[in-house]
């Protein structure tokens, strides 16, 4: 088929982490977790050609979660995300408490960590595959979105 459709994927991950935010004036200013759920969105021309093993395939499933896992799930898997430009960090680097700290140049909201995400993705990705979204639950009801269409590459991306 010479005309293929645009095809969009999505699929699912799960990471539990901890934050804090330094200086806000909620409680989310204490250290406290959260299961996350990411759902990451791509898109692009399936491959085509008889004999090709992935023809049909816009991206193997296998292949995008590599590059999530060893890009987003395994550093902040069981993690402490904390701010590294705030006392936060002296403060965790000086305790025994900490075993697996990751220290973020943002502030560790949900708004930032997708925005970070969906850089580290989009620059893993085969060329012939685009990030269109992603979602980031942090809790059951609450989440921020990222869409490719609102955010053009650029530099720093």
């Amino acid at each position: 088929m010479s005309n293929e459709p645009i095809i969009r994927l999505t699929k699912e991950f799960h990471f539990e982490a901890a934050h804090a935010l330094w200086n806000y004036d909620g409680p989310c200013r204490n250290i406290h977790g959260h299961s996350y759920r990411l759902f990451v969105t791509v898109r692009g021309k399936p491959a085509a050609g008889e004999g090709n093993p992935k023809q049909g395939m816009l991206i193997d499933f296998s292949v995008l979660k590599k590059i999530v896992n060893e890009l987003i799930i395994d550093p902040f898997d069981h993690a402490l995300m904390i701010n590294a430009g705030t006392p936060h960090l002296d403060m965790a680097r000086n305790s025994e408490l900490y075993g697996k700290l990751v220290p973020l140049p943002y502030q560790p909201t949900c708004e930032n960590m997708i925005r970070d995400f969906a850089s580290k993705i989009r620059k893993a990705l085969p060329e012939e595959v685009q990030l269109h979204s992603l979602r980031l639950h942090e809790t059951a009801t609450a989440y921020a979105e990222w869409h490719a269409e609102d955010n053009p590459e650029g530099p720093g991306d």
